[in-house]
């Protein structure tokens, strides 16, 4: 991995391709790895979905995340890309790693989430969140995995704690989220030789923008008996970015160095019941 002794810190000269970077956890992950040393390529669709009850990201989110690194003395290239469009997230991403002379790892973060009973969730609704809990990222790993084949490096790939458990009310996402969890753990043995990591990580609730309200009044008004579902054991409600981003930063680093194949927790225990 590369080294800067100029930039202290736990991944101190690595760069790093983020999506989903423009706000909520992508942008977190884009400050915490900034924090310490990393320099990051930053990639979101920064439009909203017409399947999407809740409103994306914004190029004016986009440029705020690529300042809030920028402000840490660490480089910043936007590039505003649909992850389904696999010709242009891997156009992009080589742009930027000529730019930056390397590609160290990547964060798939793009997600989106829908809610709905079985029988009322639609056929664009599965597409859309499959497409871009999935099949981006795929793209994301087939975008940066050419330019970490020489040296190895880290993929990181965002599920969920639905990623892990039969969490109801929004199937598509949790079978993507699984899907997720079987991509990386191929990948992982496929990618060993290369000395290239793939983890997952599986976060509880994140107070982030992706909140459709239906899935709220679902729980409430239509079906409370599965509420507890959702319920952390931990006594908090949601979890913070940040406490994601920790993770991140720690599958990122060379701590992490004989990590791969995981599932990382930071559910504050709701998969336990």
């Amino acid at each position: 991995m590369t080294e800067n002794p100029s930039a202290p810190g736990r991944v101190a000269g690595k760069r790093v391709l983020i999506t989903g970077a423009a706000r909520g956890m992508g942008r977190s992950h884009a400050v915490r790895l900034a924090e310490e040393g990393a320099d990051v390529v930053l990639v979101d669709i920064c439009r909203s979905l017409p399947e999407l009850e809740y409103p994306l990201s914004s190029p004016e989110d986009l440029a705020e995340t690529a300042r809030l690194v920028e402000k840490l003395d660490r480089r910043a290239i936007t590039a505003v890309v649909d992850i389904r469009d696999a010709d242009a997230l891997a156009a992009a991403v080589n742009d930027a790693v000529e730019q930056l002379g390397g590609l160290d790892a990547a964060v798939s973060n793009a997600g989106v989430l829908t809610a709905g009973t079985w029988d009322t969730t639609t056929a664009e609704q599965w597409r859309t969140v499959v497409d871009v809990n999935l099949i981006g990222t795929w793209n994301t790993c087939a975008a940066a995995l050419p330019h970490l084949l020489e040296r190895g490096g880290s993929l990181v790939n965002i599920s969920s704690a639905a990623g892990l458990k039969g969490t109801p009310l929004h199937t598509p996402y949790t079978a993507a989220k699984h899907g997720v969890v079987g991509l990386s753990r191929a990948l992982a043995n496929e990618l060993a030789a290369q000395s290239i990591r793939v983890n997952t990580v599986h976060p509880t609730g994140v107070a982030t923008g992706m909140a459709p309200a239906s899935l709220h009044a679902l729980l409430v008004e239509q079906r409370p008996d599965l509420a507890p579902l959702f319920g952390n054991a931990l006594p908090i409600t949601m979890t913070e970015a940040r406490d994601i981003s920790n993770a991140v930063l720690y599958l990122v680093s060379d701590e992490s160095r004989h990590v791969t194949g995981t599932e990382l927790k930071v559910d504050a225990g709701v998969t336990l019941r």
